[in-house]
């Protein structure tokens, strides 16, 4: 975008103030901040925050944003002081689960290059003398980590970006936000208007009453959080620190005490401690009203009133981690209000019906800066060098923004916070929100079902319990990790056996599924996608969604399902959100519907898919019929249905989709005909294998926006012969001149049985290389598959090492795909259609 549009930002925290001076940085010169409160202290959760910077987590993004938020405190500076005290961070297990979770938690520093040394009790001591040693089993220390001074480093924001230019009104409400055909072009305050191309609202917890101004749902919920300070600790006193009065009151690492939700620093002479073992304690931002003048340390809307009765187990328990707080007393505390979302992760990005309202709510100090420089390039560049997709705005399905799932989840999460969590552990509660129209089926069979996006995905079925008798030897499931067998059945072996060597049948209807029709469909389709959708009716074209710079937004199958209709099988609702805001802009008239839940598919695949079908219809499925990457219209037993001849698992077979009224019976129709050719129901654990053994990738793990075609192996996308210009054309054809740096590898576990589940470090040579993006067991080629992100040079037959609860695992940089290379079984040799290998995604 133009850096001379009006920018108007609500709100002046750390988030709100770090995208101004990212902005003024990148040349924006019409910037107004507004903020409800007294610019000097404007007493939302910036003011009031503890500010602890534990930079490491499991997600690759949040890790990132929380290191430029370390290197850009450093940078701001005055007097000789910045705005970061590196003390370090030690995270402390009191029990041996969450020791193996330090070590997990190791292996993602090394993944995400964040240096970062798993210690022994004595080493905790001795850096943290304060410790109880008899409770103590082993910590992680991150030396880069530290304690953030937020409210400083706002102050000095404001004061650098007011020079620069900025505008900033402080005492300020926001009471209303102007807006014409789908976009804003003002906020309205007490004095008037202020126009605007762009609304930022970085209101924190206020974010959600901000955007039900414009009619945008903000899924965030405040929530109170205890935090605490005690009277003087003698073993602190008469130390030496420098720099009080500006917050370097502190020289002990930042501590956490995970196995009871609590964290700890110091202030001076003092203790601070956190607590989130407490009852959730949502709030209203709307009761608390507007934000008066006299807001100091210990008033503010921010700061509630403490509830001693909550904090007096983190209080006995800190007094045990902390012996030497056993002689002191509380000497003041406060609910302090933070966000938090259903998913835990911050809310970014444009609105998807409102262009031109931008969000950065729920956003924590630790992230603030990195936030705000994604949200600065966006705006600037189209694309954040870091991905974002996991904290877009636009993630959340329809389901996922009622009131009601946004309390309940996100309470949740806070009581979850600081839990040792499973990576495929599901919620519990909101569970059955949607189903297909097959559910009732899938429960009589016994399906094990996982949730996503509110759909409830069975993972395996114990109706085929039994079957895991009858492998043969080379099929027969290895025994697991306690770590890898959570959310894992057996079963998974005998359903990848049945679809390798007869056929069954994969519920595919919670894959989203959007239908853009009218004239100017193709238009759009041509200008956002990579392949040559313009082909024959009943064609399949995969295809990938990039930006200006040829990073991966998503990738799709487009369905030409008639001249002016196509269907487009996606990742998430942000393509949706993608899709339906490019087909606004458009000129030309073009609609694009969610027609996911009035649907439902199933994959009937394996080399007895055809022996089934032929006994349900009289249409024509053989090759010549429908061939690969085809889709037509048929009927089966007198049911209409779309079949499309794809396949994620590799083999034979067509996903047959139907609308929800017809579901139960077209479930009913397949399952009964296949019985007497060996057909089962198969869940998603058997999918990933089969899919892991093809090499398909899956769009937000194996490959994101940082990543480009080439070198994630789906080159074979883009249609070069495609004359028309779409976005990041020219960015991929200086691509494909380059040579890649970096490749998507395919790695296979060297001794057949040692599994890892994703975002594990690779090693080469003893150091730390890439990372693993999605694993599994290959049932059908006999040992764990694993993608990982590695350099180029690594190329096939290397060995290198994946390390796994702190142990090395050796692995090979195989040839990809392991299973069927030449792709008979899934072109069924003879189809008049030869395509070139797709590798696809999940």
């Amino acid at each position: 975008m133009a850096p001379n549009q009006r920018v108007v930002i609500i709100g002046a925290g750390i988030v709100g103030t770090n995208i101004a001076d990212e902005l003024v940085s990148r040349g924006w010169n019409d910037i107004t901040v507004v903020e409800q409160g007294p610019l000097h202290m404007p007493g939302g959760s910036t003011s009031h925050a503890p500010g602890l910077v534990f930079q490491t987590t499991p997600s690759k993004t949040m890790t990132n944003l929380a290191r430029y938020t370390v290197e850009k405190l450093q940078s701001i500076e005055k007097d000789g002081h910045n705005c970061f005290n590196q003390v370090g961070g030690l995270e402390v297990a009191t029990t041996p689960a969450r020791l193996e979770d330090l070590k997990r938690k190791h292996g993602y520093a090394s993944s995400w290059g964040i240096d970062a040394r798993l210690v022994s009790t004595e080493e905790c001591l001795k850096m943290y003398p304060h410790l109880n040693k008899d409770m103590v089993l082993g910590g992680l220390h991150i030396p880069s980590d530290g304690l953030a001074l937020a409210a400083r480093a706002t102050q000095l924001l404001i004061e650098s970006t007011s020079k620069a230019g900025v505008r900033y009104l402080g005492e300020t409400p926001v009471t209303g936000i102007e807006k014409t055909d789908r976009r804003v072009t003002g906020v309205t305050i007490p004095s008037g208007t202020i126009p605007a191309d762009i609304i930022i609202s970085c209101a924190g917890f206020w974010g959600v009453e901000i955007g039900a101004m414009v009619g945008v749902p903000i899924p965030l919920l405040p929530l109170a959080h205890q935090y605490a300070k005690t009277t003087d600790v003698p073993a602190l006193a008469g130390r030496e620190l420098n720099n009080k009065m500006n917050g370097m009151n502190a020289s002990l690492p930042i501590l956490r005490h995970q196995d009871q939700d609590l964290y700890y620093r110091e202030h001076g002479g003092q203790y601070g401690i956190g607590y989130y073992g407490h009852r959730p304690m949502p709030v209203i931002a709307g009761s608390l009203g507007l934000t008066g003048k006299d807001v100091d340390e210990k008033n503010m809307p921010s700061r509630l009133e403490f509830t001693s009765e909550d904090f007096d187990p983190a209080w006995e328990e800190s007094k045990k981690l902390l012996p030497v707080l056993q002689d002191t007393q509380l000497s003041d505390g406060f609910n302090g209000i933070f966000s938090f979302t259903p998913d835990g992760g911050p809310v970014f990005g444009q609105a998807p019906n409102i262009d031109g309202f931008w969000v950065a709510e729920a956003v924590w100090v630790t992230h603030s800066a990195g936030v705000a420089r994604a949200m600065a390039e966006t705006l600037t560049n189209g694309r954040s060098t870091i991905d974002m997709t996991e904290c877009e705005l636009s993630r959340f399905e329809e389901i996922q923004l009622t009131r009601s799932y946004i309390n309940e989840t996100s309470a949740q999460n806070f009581v979850e916070i600081y839990d040792i969590l499973h990576p495929l552990q599901p919620k519990e509660s909101p569970r059955k929100l949607r189903t297909s129209p097959f559910y009732a089926r899938q429960q009589d069979l016994g399906a094990f079902c996982l949730e996503v996006g509110g759909w409830e995905r069975p993972q395996w079925y114990e109706a085929n319990a039994e079957l895991v008798k009858s492998l043969p030897a080379q099929w027969k499931p290895i025994d697991r990790d306690p770590w890898s067998a959570q959310f894992y059945s057996p079963i998974t072996a005998a359903e990848a056996w049945k679809t390798r060597n007869a056929v069954a049948m994969f519920d595919m209807t919670t894959f989203h599924r959007f239908e853009v029709t009218g004239p100017g469909a193709v238009h759009l389709l041509q200008r956002l996608c990579t392949g040559d959708v313009n082909t024959n009716t009943g064609v399949i074209t995969y295809a990938l969604l990039l930006n200006d710079h040829g990073g991966i937004r998503s990738d799709i199958f487009v369905s030409r399902l008639a001249e002016e209709k196509f269907q487009v099988g996606a990742n998430s609702a942000t393509d949706l959100a993608y899709l339906t805001r490019e087909a606004r802009r458009q000129g030309q008239w073009v609609e694009v519907r969610d027609v996911t839940g009035s649907t439902c598919c199933i994959g009937l695949w394996g080399p007895r898919a055809r022996d089934v079908i032929g006994t349900i219809t009289t249409d024509d499925f053989s090759n010549k019929g429908l061939p690969y990457f085809g889709v037509k219209d048929a009927i089966i037993s007198g049911i209409p249905v779309t079949a499309f001849r794809k396949s994620y698992v590799g083999e034979l077979g067509w996903e047959i989709q139907t609308t929800a009224d017809y579901g139960s019976r077209l479930w009913e129709t397949i399952f009964q005909a296949g019985k007497t050719h060996g057909l089962i129901a198969a869940g998603r654990g058997a999918f990933n294998s089969l899919r892991l053994e093809k090499g398909y990738r899956t769009y937000g793990a194996d490959m994101t926006t940082e990543h480009n075609p080439y070198e994630a192996g789906v080159g074979s996308a883009i249609r070069v012969s495609k004359w028309e210009d779409y976005v990041g054309r020219s960015a991929v054809e200086r691509l494909a001149k380059e040579k890649p740096t970096r490749r998507l590898r395919c790695l296979t576990v060297s001794d057949g049985r040692s599994m890892v589940l994703g975002k594990e470090p690779v090693f080469h040579n003893g150091k730390s290389v890439g990372y693993v993006t999605s694993a599994g067991f290959g049932f059908t080629v006999r040992k764990p598959v694993a993608y990982a992100w590695l350099p180029n040079k690594l190329g096939e037959g290397e060995c290198v090492e994946i390390e796994y609860f702190g142990r090395r695992i050796k692995a090979s940089v195989t040839a990809e795909p392991l299973y069927d290379p030449d792709m008979k079984r899934l072109h069924d040799v003879g189809s008049v259609i030869t395509p070139e290998p797709i590798k696809s995604r999940l």
